[in-house]
């Protein structure tokens, strides 16, 4: 009888060896996977309308935070709170967020839509959110004062109360330092330029950043206000 050779011996050994050991790509690649998802559901000011994408604040807050979270940007040009708390469902289903950044209300507003109707569909989109596990984000919009002193500090105050009464992460105007200043905003007066988008960006990250990291439940600590 032909003596067996001793690699051939040990080849099935391997062979099951290197079915049960990972290769050590596969152990990168699962530590490459981003510790949160932050979904941001906004409107024309999110969707980078008039600029190109890759200029708007969601992918510089993309680029930001790199492997530490995935963003998802689901923004619609025009879109109002209606409409983004009809399309939420989804979106959370779909991406299963840690984080969500509502950035609605201005074009209801523009619309003159009732504060009362904004809020309860802000409400709902709270609760949405809440009960996918996941921590909402409001961003604080206000809209030109030529709709008059009433309607404008009435619409204004929605998102403070809001985040109020939820307890959530508030940013008070997303537009702070942007809106009416010179080579900030387009020609329409409404919409942010290229320039404008890191000042966006930096309104938002001292609420944002402590959500990357925080454990779950969020704490409203530090730099976050709730």
């Amino acid at each position: 009888m032909p003596r067996l050779s001793v690699p051939w011996l040990l080849s099935p050994w391997l062979a099951a060896l290197s079915l049960a050991t990972p290769p050590a790509f596969a152990t990168q690649a699962v530590a490459a996977v981003p510790a949160r998802t932050v979904l941001v559901v906004g409107d024309s000011i999110s969707a980078a309308y008039g600029i190109q994408r890759d200029e708007g604040w969601v992918h510089l807050l993309a680029e930001r935070v790199g492997t530490r979270a995935k963003v998802v940007n689901v923004s619609v040009s025009g879109e109002t709170t209606g409409g983004g708390l009809a399309r939420l469902p989804l979106a959370l289903d779909v991406h299963d967020p840690d984080v969500v950044l509502i950035e609605l209300g201005g074009n209801d507003g523009l619309r003159g839509y009732p504060v009362a109707r904004i809020r309860e569909n802000l409400d709902r989109m709270m609760a949405a959110v809440n009960d996918a596990g996941a921590v909402a984000v409001v961003v604080g919009m206000q809209i030109p004062p030529n709709y008059g002193p009433r309607y404008t500090t009435a619409f204004r105050d929605i998102f403070a109360e809001v985040a109020a009464a939820w307890k959530a992460p508030f940013v008070p105007f997303l537009l702070e330092g942007a809106a009416a200043v010179e080579g900030m905003m387009q020609r329409d007066g409404l919409h942010p330029t290229a320039a404008a988008q890191p000042t966006l960006l930096e309104n938002v990250w001292p609420i944002l950043e402590p959500l990357l990291t925080a454990p779950q439940p969020y704490p409203c600590t530090g730099s976050v206000t709730c």
